[in-house]
């Protein structure tokens, strides 16, 4: 058996390695515009071929912008370099229409060091002459490989050649499933500090610039024997103040990473107390039904008159959650970082918990003789069986007869009481009733024939046609 290989796509800014990595992996994964730098973190992806399969990474580009002064440039530098060191081997990706540049050979120079395969993917060849492509040849990778990759045409080509000698997939080992973790909040509250500091290194860019991160980030890893798959994602800022064309796309990637994941961790700068667009993000990760976590970040820079001012807002504007854990925490230097842990593993567990149907059954009964429902129009709510109907969010589905008239003072008596008994922490509870159907409904009695009657009616008619015959 054998693990899957490891791809990295590696080249200048804006040559299309975002739209190839979207071609490999047949998704929309990553974020694609007609924008330099666009792409800022790796970003890994499952690629399946004619029976084989691999990984594949899209990195940040490599460009003439690196000048070790520690901008943002050098930081994407640093993630894709990252990457040609964890991966089996390189596609080296390059514009056709701009051909050779300094920062192609600087990177083919360094690719030489390694000693790793390197394939050549010559980008945007439609419009551009056959010939031209030959001048790849220099780079000393053997043949570049033409193709279009905003049209797929040249990617298969590419992948019968990077696949050549890969093995089957009856082969090849998977990787567990992990937990999936989605670390959201708005811009610059620290999301990508706390995404390295859960990692133990420096995985992801992070810059004191707000809309650092641009893209959803998914981050497979592993942690005491556990595996998880960690989504740092870009910051949702209020709708108005969203005006960048990718800044709209970047939040459309972000919420569906809180659908995608099975606990958010809601990120909120303590500096800045706890604004409305911070509830708004709590309200994704409700109205999605995920499991929930809260970390309020920077907590170790405030005084202790902030700190009393924060807890009295979380004491006001979370009561809504109140089964919702909250960590004070400080991502930058670690502190109180680790006891995300256990609350992240509790609200999973929640979300995902299993219960017999005789279980729920007896939990409603107790609770309907501790506290009967009130009747309606004189005639009393009978509550009958209860069972499990889903997971991340649990759902548990009550039959009875008129359930569409209990009130939600009384439907949340019933979610609060099966919350208590199994100690749900950290995700919410759905509760839904259905009615029983009365099997009468749109029938008509059947008539009813009393026998002596219905004789008596014979008999008084034939008398009558007896007479008839006679006149």
């Amino acid at each position: 058996m054998t693990v899957k290989p490891v791809i990295a796509l590696i080249g200048r800014p804006n040559v299309g390695k975002s739209t190839l990595f979207n071609q490999l992996t047949k998704s929309r994964q990553a974020l694609v515009a007609d924008l330099a730098g666009l792409t800022r973190d790796r970003q890994y992806g499952d690629v399946h071929f004619d029976n084989k399969s691999f990984i594949v990474i899209d990195t940040g580009g490599i460009g003439e912008g690196d000048d070790g002064q520690g901008n943002i440039d050098d930081y994407m530098s640093e993630q894709s370099y990252t990457a040609i060191h964890e991966a089996d081997s390189v596609i080296f990706v390059v514009d056709a229409r701009a051909g050779i540049t300094p920062a192609d050979s600087q990177i083919a120079q360094f690719l030489h060091t390694l000693g790793k395969p390197v394939w050549i993917a010559a980008n945007k060849t439609d419009g551009v002459h056959e010939a031209s492509i030959g001048e790849f040849y220099e780079l000393g990778f053997g043949e570049p490989q033409p193709l279009t990759a905003s049209h797929g045409k040249g990617v298969s080509n590419l992948l019968e050649i990077v696949t050549a000698d890969m093995a089957d997939d009856d082969e090849v080992i998977e990787s567990p499933a992990g937990l999936k973790l989605a670390i959201v909040g708005r811009p610059n509250v620290g999301k990508s500090t706390l995404v390295n500091r859960l990692l133990g290194e420096e995985r992801v860019v992070v810059f004191d610039m707000p809309g650092t991160t641009r893209d959803s980030i998914y981050i497979p890893f592993e942690r005491e024997g556990r595996h998880y798959v960690l989504i740092d994602t870009a910051g949702v800022r209020r709708r108005g103040r969203t005006t960048e064309k990718v800044e709209k796309f970047s939040v459309i990637k972000t919420l569906q990473a809180i659908k995608d994941a099975n606990v958010v961790v809601v990120v909120i700068d303590a500096k800045e107390g706890i604004v409305d667009q911070d509830l708004h993000m709590l309200g994704y990760a409700l109205d999605a039904g995920r499991a929930i976590v809260i970390a309020i970040n920077k907590w170790d820079n405030l005084s202790q008159e902030q700190k009393d001012m924060v807890k009295i807002e979380m004491d006001r504007r979370f009561d809504f959650i109140p089964y919702v854990k909250i960590h004070l925490i400080c991502a930058l230097y670690g502190n109180g970082v680790g006891n995300l842990y256990p609350s992240i593993h509790k609200a999973y567990d929640a979300a995902m918990f299993k219960v017999s149907t005789s279980r729920l059954t007896q939990i409603l009964q107790d609770a309907v003789e501790a506290h009967p429902p009130p009747m309606v129009a004189g005639r009393r709510i009978k509550l009958r069986y209860a069972h499990l109907g889903g997971h991340n969010p649990p759902v548990i589905v009550i039959h009875g007869n008129q359930t569409s008239s209990l009130s939600k003072s009384y439907q949340r008596y019933l979610e609060n009481t099966y919350r208590a008994v199994f100690k749900l922490e950290g995700t919410p509870l759905q509760v839904e009733f259905k009615q029983n159907a009365n099997p009468y409904e749109g029938k008509k009695n059947p008539k009813v024939v009393n026998k002596a009657r219905a004789m008596r009616q014979k008999k008084r008619i034939a008398s009558f046609k007896k007479r008839d015959k006679k006149r």
